[in-house]
């Protein structure tokens, strides 16, 4: 096999460098993809930066890939070369725990990111496990389907897991880049939809992407206006927030469910949660088998990431531009 050729971090925050490495025999159940395109995550910034701790130098980023395959192990079938797939955030796991036998392969401890410890799709080339590539509907465009694969799976899944369907009252909180596809999925599940966001020129846009309501968080008393309201809240952000106030907005049986890392410990009372069976959660991606129908949900109902695409050679332009929130709403590298 040829050599790989990326962009990779030497240290942590560096700047992307060329890069190559030999990524020796295809191994029995791996496949090797052409890249595509590749999203930008604001993960593939955490990695970079070693914000979580785990980052091993050098490292090709890139984990929301779409390609083409260019070789199969020995053992693949499922799989055949010149086939258009997507890889996500994981790119391998034991497959014989407990969570890999029930179809949850995202849960298992042994579970394997796309681009830490390994190099990612930053690249011309990218391996994984056969089980983690998956087939792309055609009527998907690759560079709006890129995103999906991480930010379009990490809004689907607890849409999907907490049962939202056309009787749920659903608030996306948030509406960047994982909020802006939440948006379109909860819509498509026939929810009443409301988006929260700090900025009110924002609200034309959310009710054009399906979003029926709309809450300016900045107005006081915006949060008290919409009390008892929601079955789920979906908070897609980073920031800290008024945690207690969003809890008041659930319903009996609501709940909080965080996709977004707030930097900060949540800060909750215990009586809203007891009295009104409300709830908080976390939910990271999902398994292959729920980016198989994501995917053909979002190709069906043409849910697209809204995109800025960039050159591959450009792709510390794009890294930088993503941490400085100036892009809307996902960078897509294109080789």
């Amino acid at each position: 096999m040829s050599e790989i050729h990326g962009l990779a971090v030497h240290a942590a925050g560096a700047q992307l460098l060329p890069y190559k490495f030999d990524p020796g025999e295809l191994k029995p159940y791996e496949v090797e993809i052409k890249v595509s395109h590749c999203g930008v995550c604001r993960s593939d910034i955490h990695l970079i930066d070693n914000d979580w701790g785990i980052s091993k130098y050098p490292f090709i980023p890139g984990h929301e890939i779409v390609g083409t395959i260019v070789a199969i192990g020995e053992h693949v079938r499922s799989l055949a070369a010149g086939q258009r797939v997507g890889v996500g955030w994981q790119a391998d796991s034991c497959g014989m725990c407990e969570w890999c036998r029930k179809g949850e392969e995202h849960l298992c401890a042994q579970a394997q990111p796309t681009c830490v410890g390994r190099n990612g799709g930053f690249a011309d080339k990218v391996r994984v496990n056969s089980r983690f590539a998956i087939p792309l509907p055609k009527a998907l465009e690759s560079e709006n389907a890129a995103p999906l694969l991480c930010a379009g799976i990490t809004v689907y899944s607890p849409l999907r897991k907490h049962g939202v369907n056309p009787s749920s009252r659903v608030g996306v909180i948030g509406i960047g880049g994982l909020g802006h596809i939440g948006i379109q999925f909860a819509r498509v599940f026939g929810a009443e939809v409301t988006a929260f966001s700090t900025s009110k020129d924002k609200e034309s846009e959310a009710r054009e992407l399906g979003a029926h309501n709309f809450v300016n968080t900045r107005d006081t008393g915006a949060l008290k206006k919409v009390a008892g309201s929601f079955d789920l809240l979906l908070s897609t952000i980073n920031a800290d927030q008024d945690w207690s106030a969003y809890i008041s907005a659930l319903r009996p049986n609501g709940m909080l469910c965080l996709v977004g890392a707030p930097a900060s410990p949540l800060q909750l009372q215990a009586p809203p949660l007891i009295g009104g069976q409300r709830a908080v959660c976390g939910s990271s991606t999902g398994s292959p088998r729920d980016l198989h129908e994501m995917l053909d949900v979002a190709a069906r109902h043409e849910v697209k990431a809204i995109i800025e695409k960039f050159a591959m050679a450009k792709a510390s332009e794009a890294v930088s531009r993503v941490k400085k929130n100036q892009i809307r709403y996902r960078a897509v590298l294109a080789t």
